[in-house]
């Protein structure tokens, strides 16, 4: 409790005289004790007129020095509001402590933006049901380059060859975690038969083929190039069950019923008509039953494993693309009518079992015999009413005038009527696609 003096008048003295204290609401300088009063002086003292002990000042704390009594002041209702505070000195740990947090909180956000702009994809966006992280990186990035060793062990040194195309060798290969894989590699075995229009080609595929993302597509996932050896590769999604044109006439077709034919033909509009719908549509030059590859649930993969199938026509081109590749490469680009007339083929070719020419089967699009003798003898039952609305497709498709031709987008609107299947029913039940959390991308890191 702070202590308070009130002046006193000396009666022996004959007069008043003060002695300085604090008064009250003070604060001494030295907690410990109170300073005593100053004797009088010995001269004669002044008359002090008498305090009134209602009224008291304060003086702050003065460290070192002898307390001074401060003038009066007037009444306050709140006598503690005339103290002083002493300023509250700040820990400089506490200081250091928020401008370190303040820094790694502008980092932590930085780093935060910096990771955001750099995994956004906007080269392709994956489909509804999405792709893996990892597949997302390598689209980000438009198609991921892989190493020669990679692919030389998971195609065993090159030993497994699947298909031998005009211009390319198709190897399966199996990657560590047993995913399979397709790999198309070029003839040209040398640098010095690899001409600058045979690389300007080799980069316009890759380009085209990685904005294709359907389900009904063998999808590209990658490719290779390199010097020494050279090497020039693209590789692509695996579909187990062979080839459209080997199950119809190599194998057995009986595991072919009419019902996956459907399906089959359904797949390859859909995918077809999405490719042409794209804002730099892709238009497949070589489709055959040999470019239809099956899933396992017998689902379509259209394939475009050819290095040369989709060029543009050069003018005129170096001296050393002569020879067949030189004409694979000065080969013009494919129209979309001519794509419609080879799937009115391919259409043909599903429904008969037969290869494709329209002179034997010209009497059964033309009504002279009728669409059901056409049909395989393979199929123990199918619908009559399916197979003739579809050989009225194949005639439209065929028709001799391109610019009479329906577009890919009539097409399927008219198939989707007859055979009932949507999109969904048409795709792979399980995407070989998504067991890629491909180890491919490692070659990245």
């Amino acid at each position: 409790m702070l202590r308070c003096r009130r002046v006193t008048q000396d009666s022996s003295s004959g007069g008043d005289s003060t002695s300085p204290s604090p008064t009250k609401g003070a604060v001494a300088a030295t907690p410990a004790a109170i300073p005593t009063p100053a004797a009088a002086p010995a001269a004669t003292p002044t008359p002090v007129p008498p305090r009134n002990p209602k009224i008291s000042g304060s003086v702050p704390p003065n460290e070192g020095r002898t307390s001074v009594p401060s003038p009066a002041l007037a009444p306050s209702s709140d006598p503690s509001s005339s103290r002083k505070r002493p300023p509250r000195k700040i820990s400089k740990a506490l200081i250091f402590g928020l401008v370190g947090a303040a820094v790694g909180s502008a980092v932590l956000v930085a780093v935060g933006i910096f990771c955001y702009r750099s995994n956004k994809v906007v080269t392709v966006k994956p489909w509804a049901t999405g792709l893996s992280g990892q597949l997302q990186k390598a689209f980000v990035t438009g198609v991921t380059q892989l190493g020669r060793p990679e692919l030389e062990a998971a195609c065993e040194d090159f030993s497994n060859i699947i298909g031998t195309l005009s211009d390319s060798t198709l190897y399966k290969g199996t990657l560590s975690s047993g995913v399979e894989i397709a790999v198309a590699s070029t003839v040209v075995n040398s640098a010095k038969d690899w001409s600058e229009l045979y690389e300007a080609q080799f980069r316009k595929k890759i380009s085209a083929l990685s904005k294709v993302n359907h389900k009904n597509f063998s999808n590209l996932l990658g490719y290779c190039e390199e010097e020494e050896p050279f090497t020039r590769m693209m590789v692509f999604e695996y579909a187990p069950n062979g080839t459209l044109h080997e199950l119809l006439h190599v194998r057995e077709a009986e595991d072919l019923d009419w019902a996956k034919r459907l399906r089959v033909m359904m797949g390859i509009a859909y995918c077809l008509d999405y490719m042409h719908q794209l804002t730099s549509p892709v238009v497949l030059g070589n489709l055959t039953s040999s470019s239809i590859y099956l899933t396992d649930d017998f689902a379509a993969k259209v394939s475009d494993f050819e290095f040369w199938s989709e060029t543009a026509a050069a003018a005129p081109p170096p001296a050393s693309t002569s020879g067949p590749l030189g004409e694979l490469a000065r080969r013009p680009d494919v129209h979309p009518e001519e794509v419609v007339f080879k799937f009115g083929m391919l259409l043909l070719e599903i429904i008969s079992g037969r290869p494709p020419v329209l002179t034997w089967a010209s009497d059964y699009l033309k009504g002279v015999k009728p669409a059901i003798d056409l049909v395989d003898g393979n199929l123990k039952s199918f619908k009559e009413e399916e197979v003739a609305a579809i050989c009225e497709v194949v005639v439209g498709c065929c028709n001799p005038m391109p610019a009479a031709r329906p577009a890919m987008a009539e097409v399927v609107a008219r198939l989707r009527t007859i055979t009932g299947l949507a999109p969904e029913a048409a795709t792979p039940k399980g995407s070989p696609l998504w067991w890629a959390e491909l180890e491919i991308v490692s070659s990245d890191s």
